[in-house]
């Protein structure tokens, strides 16, 4: 069993299953703001290198070996009923962020395989797919991802962001929600049985992911999108796992920068008298992590940045948002506005290191046993005290080794990952790895 006997009976009660930052594109921090973490920006944009693959065979089963490479027209369809309960109330699954355009994907995998992740979450930008001007459609490189990522008997999330330029002059949020719909179609009838769920947007109260400003009313522009978007998918492929998107871990509310956590989940959750909750499976959370313990959280419980001077740098221990304890808040969100009975997942959390990036200092505090430390205790506390946790995907996998590649591999994003720019395990790689196969071990029981 996945929780400790305490917990049981709150399980069976429930059925309830058993971060950082927030999501590729994020922003950083204003200067002289306050409670909005430094967050990731977009992945490496691809370039027209072709994949080197590795050349060994994928192999079908979840282990845990050593951490080393391998060698080598709209339809619609009416809403679902509300979820009387989570999709997978006694396990805890494990995914991870991984970048998979034009690197060795079959490398990336088996690393992935041997740390014994379950699920894949891999961004793509529909602007990079869909030309509707010309009528083009570029499904290659994602035919590849797709194919690849079901060969190592990976389970695939995909995140689409980036409206073409034709429906959303700044790629933001499209102007005709059913032109995202209509993709979302597409994909799903090209995919279908391969990519296993689809997370409606990222970080949709952050202005840049919206198109350049985001106030409480543009909120609705949003859910009319995820709830097209939830018809069309589930039409085609009932089975596939449809995620409202996370909300960056923010408590800034500037119509330049973004909307706070709180006050967007609220707008959605409030939206057309609460109509939302028919529309999404999963709702994904990204709690921030900055450089804070994940035991921790501010104010009862804050953490001590050894080093860190208050001002005029910021030491990222004075809100909750900077935690990965966030998730708890946001969790007392769902059940305030009737969304208790929807499964979370975490779609992204950890912590950076050392890194060269501005906005990202918090990971000078944090050392590459500590990163490893911090990863190992959220998994724990996922496992044990949050039963509404059905799956948790780690950031990152294998951006050190793409941006080695570009030879920045002091980039934030680089300094995130679990392998090191030569593809090399990090120590949180090792920690990670032992942890999943010891709780695997307990579930299987």
């Amino acid at each position: 069993m996945r929780l400790p006997a305490q917990r049981i009976g709150a399980l069976l009660l429930l059925l309830f299953l058993v971060p950082a930052i927030a999501a590729c594109g994020g922003q950083q921090a204003p200067a002289g703001g306050a409670a909005t973490p430094a967050l990731p920006t977009a992945p490496p944009a691809p370039t027209d290198a072709p994949a080197t693959a590795a050349p060994g065979q994928p192999t079908q089963a979840a282990e845990a070996p050593a951490a080393t490479a391998a060698p080598g027209g709209p339809t619609t369809a009416p809403p679902n009923q509300p979820n009387g309960g989570p999709i997978n109330p006694d396990h805890l699954e494990f995914g991870v962020v991984a970048h998979l355009y034009y690197t060795d994907r079959e490398r990336v995998l088996q690393l992935t395989q041997n740390a014994g992740f379950d699920w894949v979450r891999q961004q793509i930008y529909w602007r990079d797919i869909e030309d509707p001007v010309n009528n083009i459609m570029a499904w290659d490189e994602v035919d590849r991802i797709v194919e690849t990522t079901n060969a190592y008997g990976r389970k695939l999330l995909i995140n689409v962001v980036r409206s073409p330029s034709a429906y959303n002059a700044t790629n933001g949020l499209p102007d005709d929600p059913q032109t995202f719909a209509n993709f979302m179609g597409m994909l799903a009838e090209r995919y279908r049985g391969k990519i296993h769920a689809y997370e409606i947007w990222n970080e949709p109260n952050l202005a840049h992911e919206t198109g350049g400003t985001i106030r409480p009313e543009d909120v609705g522009r949003y859910v009319e999108m995820l709830k097209l978007a939830y018809q069309e998918i589930k039409a085609i492929d009932p089975e596939a796992v449809v995620l409202a998107a996370a909300s960056s871990s923010s408590g800034v509310t500037n119509p330049s920068v973004a909307l706070s956590d709180e006050e967007f989940y609220r707008e959605m959750y409030t939206y057309n008298g609460g109509e939302v909750r028919d529309y999404f499976d999963v709702q994904a959370v990204h709690p921030g992590g900055a450089a804070n313990p994940p035991d921790t959280l501010w104010p009862d419980n804050p953490s001590f940045i050894e080093g860190c001077q208050p001002a005029p740098d910021r030491c990222w221990n004075d809100d909750e948002t900077h935690y990965f304890r966030h998730i708890e808040n946001v969790r007392s969100w769902m059940e305030q506005y009737g969304m208790g009975d929807k499964e979370v997942w975490i779609t992204e959390y950890g912590w950076a290191t050392p890194n060269s990036t501005p906005g990202y200092e918090f990971g000078n505090f944090v050392s590459p046993e500590q990163q490893a430390e911090y990863i190992t205790g959220a998994i724990r506390r996922a496992y044990e005290q949050y039963p509404y946790v059905g799956n948790m995907f780690l950031w990152n996998m294998n951006f050190a080794v793409t941006w080695g590649e570009q030879g920045n591999p002091d980039h934030e994003q680089a300094s995130f990952g679990i392998l090191n720019p030569d593809w090399s395990p990090r120590p949180s790689f090792l920690a990670v790895q032992s942890l999943i196969a010891e709780l695997k071990q307990r579930q299987d029981r």
